[in-house]
């Protein structure tokens, strides 16, 4: 059950855990006994937040005894472990070819391949 405030005319404020069907009935003070209505102190807090201070309560919210699926992660290397710009530099760059006029030719390309 939640939480409500009440404010007794003559005693002053109170908490009282009340279910939630009931919450906009008065209580009864619990020291004199007469009828409270219901207040409303402050606007939930959850309106006021920054974005940082959001992403931060929903971090802390996250289960910390399941550890980060691969798919969460991401891979270490975009392109794979033969890549060479990330992937520990194993792939070697093709050998080419430069005729006199200037043209590129790749000695291991298919040979129906035309070059550009």
């Amino acid at each position: 059950m939640p939480m409500y405030d009440y404010e007794c005319p003559t005693c002053g404020d109170f908490t009282e855990m009340r279910p939630m069907a009931e919450s906009s009935l008065p209580q009864p003070c619990p020291w004199c006994e007469m009828p409270a209505p219901r207040v409303i102190r402050m606007a939930p807090a959850f309106s006021t937040l920054s974005a940082a201070t959001r992403t931060a309560h929903s971090t802390n919210e996250r289960s910390a005894d399941r550890p980060k699926l691969l798919s969460e992660v991401g891979p270490a290397h975009k392109h794979g472990p033969g890549c060479g710009c990330c992937g520990g530099g194993g792939k070697k760059g093709r050998s080419v070819l430069r005729t006199a006029d200037g043209a590129k030719g790749f000695p291991t390309a298919r040979p129906w391949m035309i070059s550009h």
